[in-house]
């Protein structure tokens, strides 16, 4: 069973080789909260996710070290990867085939050989089991496993060891794991201390299963959070969860996104949607607080695709009125675009790209398209922009 003995000892075997990763102050966010918070920051760990802890110890604990398999969107499978290298014994990784470049690149540069099997990881996770039967391998679970949990437990020494007055700690949720082992280790320390944990609107299955009190799988997962995209509830860590945590929320992809800028922004960390799911609970006030907490969260990895890390920087820009894009119609003569782009001068608009296009099977005879994209200095500079070509005969429509 899971217990703090257990959490003691797995901090005594990863403790040559994880990261005691720092526990910082996040100013904007507390003024912005009116509670005292602390991020946790596992994206800074060794492999960039806090999988190595439970990876390591697993392998560590492992008798017979002949080699290894796991299922993992990532994470766990960069944790794992690297473990059996320290061991100096193969392991090969099934992974989503929607996996990001980043994620597989990051398995193989750790010495792990990469399977890609399946549309989400509980596909993934039957094909490894499978295998792992074939080829004689010790099949290391991602968070259904007390050597793995006992591992993840040890962010709570880590967090209560510099901080022992926490009095909240926000958890990101998937299989269930790292808040299972973070939750036993915790609340046996300090029974009274809260552990919210925080799953992703896009792979509801825990939360449903903690609200009603049984087990609810869900049909599909869809999420930006690919860390926690976890389609059904395992019952080892629901048993845990039901007794140890205290509530579970959720947020939808456009608020982890948000968070995930927010971080870049204000932090200055990259993190990936899995771990800005606990941030992103707290900027859209999905936990409520009845009187001033300090509170810690564990920002849990920091492995985004970066075609991901773009796109929510783009929609980030423009959502929060920096950036603007307008297609405008304009008669196809000399001095046309010298007109529009004089009034864009003249509004101090600054053009960071510009299309023209006069083969637009709608466009009249005579007319032609220009995409512009704009950087704008917010909502009112925006529709200053907009009254000024309007008044100027222009048609336009903003994307």
């Amino acid at each position: 069973m899971l217990n703090l003995d257990i959490i003691k000892q797995a901090q005594k075997n990863i403790s040559k080789v994880v990261t005691k990763t720092p526990m910082a102050y996040a100013s904007f966010l507390s003024q912005m909260i009116g509670n005292e918070i602390y991020l946790k920051k596992e994206n800074l760990q060794l492999t960039g996710a806090f999988k190595l802890r439970g990876a390591f110890n697993k392998i560590a604990s492992l008798k017979d070290k002949k080699g290894v398999i796991a299922a993992s969107a990532g994470n766990h499978a960069q944790g794992v990867a690297y473990s059996a290298s320290y061991f100096n014994i193969p392991s090969i990784i099934v992974m989503p085939e929607s996996t990001p470049m980043t994620k597989i690149s990051g398995v193989k540069a750790y010495g792990g050989e990469v399977v890609l099997a399946g549309n989400n990881y509980d596909e993934a996770y039957e094909y490894a089991v499978k295998l792992a039967e074939e080829k004689k391998l010790t099949f290391i679970h991602p968070f259904a496993d007390y050597e793995v949990m006992a591992g993840q437990g040890t962010i709570a020494l880590e967090m209560l060891t510099e901080s022992p007055d926490l009095e909240e700690i926000i958890v990101p949720i998937g299989g269930g794991g790292l808040i299972s082992g973070i939750a036993v280790a915790a609340k046996t320390i300090n029974p009274k201390i809260k552990i919210i944990g925080v799953t992703a609107s896009g792979a509801p299955a825990m939360r449903n299963s903690f609200k009603s009190g049984i087990i609810q799988d869900s049909v599909s997962v869809k999420t930006i959070a690919d860390g926690i995209a976890v389609r059904d509830t395992n019952k080892t860590t629901f048993d845990i969860i039901q007794k140890y945590v205290d509530d579970i929320v959720e947020v939808d992809d456009e608020e982890i996104a948000n968070a995930i800028l927010y971080l870049m922004e204000k932090q200055k960390i990259v993190v990936e949607g899995a771990g800005a799911v606990g941030v992103a609970a707290l900027m859209h006030h999905k936990i409520k607080f009845k009187k001033p907490t300090k509170v810690g969260v564990v920002v849990s990895g920091g492995n985004i695709d970066v075609t991901m890390l773009n796109l929510i920087i783009e929609k980030g820009l423009i959502k929060s009125h920096r950036k603007m894009k307008l297609i405008v119609t304009l008669i196809d003569k000399p001095g046309s675009l010298m007109k529009l782009t004089e009034i864009l001068r003249d509004v101090k608009a600054n053009i960071v790209s510009i299309g023209y296009d006069r083969t637009d099977v709608n466009l009249a005879f005579g007319d032609a398209n220009v995409s512009i994209a704009l950087e704008t200095r917010g909502y009112e500079h925006q529709e200053e922009i907009k009254r000024e070509l309007y008044k100027n005969g222009f048609r336009f429509v903003v994307e």
